[in-house]
């Protein structure tokens, strides 16, 4: 088989088990059972696959058609241009979560005294690490309820060589006082879809407790924005990452704990704290 007739049988086979992006997924297992850059196998579709790559490609093609996530047949995944290990233990990061680092981008340009970041439910690690990458000047610490999503979060630091305070334990509770700062920022990607949503076949495979926020989603939310009311040293800033329908509301819930809304951008709210 070559790699045009490879691509041809993996798609169909994914377009029949209503895979949307069966094209592009079935290139991506080519590239990785092959270790042949997809532009070469666009360009030369006449190479013939060898029987061993052949094998594990129609082994992942088979897997893919039962819905189970392209990452977590990969091990891995992609965000913000880096590639970071993925399990079935842990949300893989979506790419609207990458405007996260683009507005903690805009607020450290804008407040350069900004000193430290908090990642709240870091699972893969994924944004806590992007954003030490980014911007390492600034303390990054990162905290999940979920001992293997922290295993695999330090595997991606450890990956990247970069120094990272990780905790386990309810939202900021574990967090140490040295965390904390009048310029401490905090980027939360929580749970927020809402019970009663149906999420597609590949989410369903995805851990719930990293999915699901309550009723109207935002129960996480809740008790985050309830745990900062006591501290007495509160973060500047707040980013969370909550679907459009769900922003009034987070709106209201923030500011019943004197955090005002300053910015929105897609799924995105930047949250300040009020004097």
């Amino acid at each position: 088989m070559n790699a045009s007739e490879a691509l041809i049988w993996a798609q169909s086979q994914l377009e029949t088990k209503g895979v949307d992006s069966a094209r592009l997924d079935a290139l991506v297992l080519l590239e990785d059972a092959t270790n042949i850059d997809r532009a070469k196998l666009l360009a030369e579709k006449d190479q013939i696959i060898r029987s061993g790559p052949l094998k594990q490609f129609k082994l992942q093609v088979k897997q893919r058609s039962k819905r189970i996530p392209l990452s977590f047949i990969r091990g891995k995944t992609e965000f913000y241009g880096r590639e970071f290990k993925i399990s079935r233990s842990v949300l893989e990061p979506r790419p609207e979560s990458e405007t996260i680092i683009e507005e903690l981008g805009l607020l450290i340009n804008r407040e350069p005294k900004l000193s430290s970041v908090i990642d709240v439910g870091t699972g893969s690690g994924a944004l806590a690490i992007t954003a030490k990458l980014e911007f390492p000047s600034l303390k990054v610490f990162a905290v999940d309820i979920s001992s293997r999503c922290l295993s695999v979060a330090k595997f991606n630091s450890r990956l990247y060589r970069i120094n990272i305070g990780f905790f386990r334990g309810d939202l900021i509770k574990p967090l140490p006082l040295s965390a904390w700062s009048n310029k401490a920022v905090i980027i939360a990607n929580l749970p927020y879809v809402p019970e009663s949503w149906q999420i597609n076949p590949e989410a369903m495979r995805e851990p719930r407790i990293a999915i699901f926020g309550g009723t109207d989603g935002l129960d996480i939310y809740r008790k985050l924005f309830k745990q900062l009311s006591g501290l007495s040293l509160k973060p500047e800033y707040v980013l969370t990452e909550s679907m459009p329908p769900q922003h009034p509301e987070l709106v209201d819930i923030a500011a019943r704990h004197r955090y005002q809304l300053t910015k929105t951008n897609d799924f995105i709210q930047v949250y300040k704290r009020l004097q």
